[in-house]
């Protein structure tokens, strides 16, 4: 492979800053700037110098083959962050044999391809990098750690097992075979089933925490959604007036809500109207609180206009400052009494759908072990048929594992790379 070298660190003015350079010829590099590189997992402070000028002075860090990210030779010098002495440093790396800058995502795809991450630990780490919330970052990490990979070699180890059984018989055929297997097969694919069938359910929820919700404000015109949701924002997002009809697109605001992404939705007042603009921002507010993943209907008198309320959708009586308290959950987005309430409330309600997250945290995911189970009801067939058909059981069997095996990445992975990697920056 090529010897490569980027900046890990994000561009701009910076106390300090890492370039990474990974590769056979990394400590020739390292080596050609320090003098003298510290031995493998020491850090040492050395001057960097090239052409004969002065460059920085870096800490520098080397990991020896198969002992580093990307499971290759790598050289880290932590320079100073400022933008001519990156140039320069990098400048001097370019002009060295048998290097060249790093594309996108490259170290990390040299990490999967030397084994050192799996395709879901990929997933996982730019998971990480998009972290906004507590929620997001505890999924990532939980990924990066290799969850899915242990759930994996799990399942492969019962599937192997499984298809063991399976071959024996089909090896001694001739034979009686002493044991009838098909108790054990069928408990091993019964079991595997219901496993699969409950990670496959729960990737919904670990979608969201990694999308994040959208939470609707909605109710009648001047009825205090605007100024409710800059309280929440904190600045004034949305224009508020005592005229009605002022909102009339969808405004957004994201925020953290108990550790997870929430993009609240401010949306037009729903009423009659004859005004085209008006309605316009009334069916795109009908049409956003039907997509919406929760709803806050606010209103005066306790009356939700036009939407049928859902499970776990919040009633909340609004101007909790100029009316008197009514038995429910009252707020006010002038005074921001009750608001801390409100989201307490949401905060449950979501907790509560994100609870049967499981390690499958993608869409991807979902489709490969959807697909290893519509295997593994195929081998059920088979097992329990009365003409003994174990050949096409085993066959099923074996595409349940390849079904898997693409989930972490050791087949079909290849049309999936370039878009996977497209999303990491250089240095990544």
């Amino acid at each position: 492979m090529d010897t490569i070298y980027a900046t890990a660190t994000a561009r701009g003015r910076s106390g300090l800053a890492v370039v990474r350079i990974s590769g056979p010829a990394a400590f020739t590099a390292g080596a050609s700037l320090c003098g003298s590189l510290p031995a493998p997992r020491i850090a040492g402070l050395r001057r960097l110098n090239w052409a004969g000028e002065l460059l920085d002075e870096a800490l520098v860090l080397c990991f020896a083959d198969g002992a580093s990210f990307t499971g290759e030779t790598v050289v880290e010098l932590q320079v100073h962050g400022g933008p001519a002495v990156l140039g320069a440093v990098l400048l001097a790396l370019s002009e060295q044999p048998g290097l060249r800058l790093a594309e996108a995502g490259e170290f990390t795809r040299r990490a999967l391809e030397n084994g050192v991450l799996d395709l879901a630990q990929v997933e996982g780490l730019a998971d990480l990098i998009d972290a906004e919330t507590e929620a997001q970052r505890r999924q990532a990490v939980r990924v990066l750690s290799g969850a899915v990979g242990d759930r994996v070699e799990g399942w492969r180890r019962d599937l192997i097992r499984a298809g063991a059984l399976l071959e024996a018989t089909i090896d001694f055929a001739d034979e009686d075979v002493p044991v009838d297997v098909s108790p054990e097969v069928l408990a091993l694919i019964d079991g595997l089933t219901a496993d699969l069938g409950r990670e496959a359910a729960g990737v919904t929820a670990a979608e969201r925490i990694r999308d994040g919700f959208e939470v609707a404000i909605v109710g009648a015109p001047n009825v205090g959604k605007s100024t409710l949701l800059n309280q929440l924002a904190g600045r004034e997002a949305a224009i508020t007036s005592e005229i009605a009809g002022t909102t009339r697109d969808v405004i957004e605001v994201r925020m953290d809500i108990a550790g997870l992404p929430v993009t609240f939705l401010d949306t037009a007042g729903l009423r009659e109207t004859d005004d085209r603009l008006e309605q316009a921002g009334i069916d795109r507010a009908l049409s956003r609180a039907e997509a919406a993943d929760l709803r806050v209907f606010l209103t005066e008198g306790g009356e939700v206009p036009r939407l049928l309320l859902r499970d776990e959708d919040i009633v909340v009586f609004g101007k909790s400052d100029t009316k008197p308290v009514i038995i429910g959950l009252s707020v006010s987005g002038r005074t921001g009494d009750g608001v801390s309430e409100l989201m307490a409330r949401i905060g449950e309600v979501l907790q509560r759908r994100v609870a049967s997250a499981g390690a499958l945290v993608r869409e991807r995911h979902r489709i490969a072990v959807t697909s290893a189970i519509a295997a593994l009801v195929e081998a059920r067939a088979e097992v329990v048929r009365g003409d003994s058909r174990v050949e096409l059981a085993a066959e099923h069997l074996r595409r349940a594992v390849r079904s898997l095996d693409a989930l972490v990445g050791r087949v079909d992975v290849d049309d999936l790379l370039g878009e996977i990697f497209a999303s990491f920056c250089i240095g990544k």
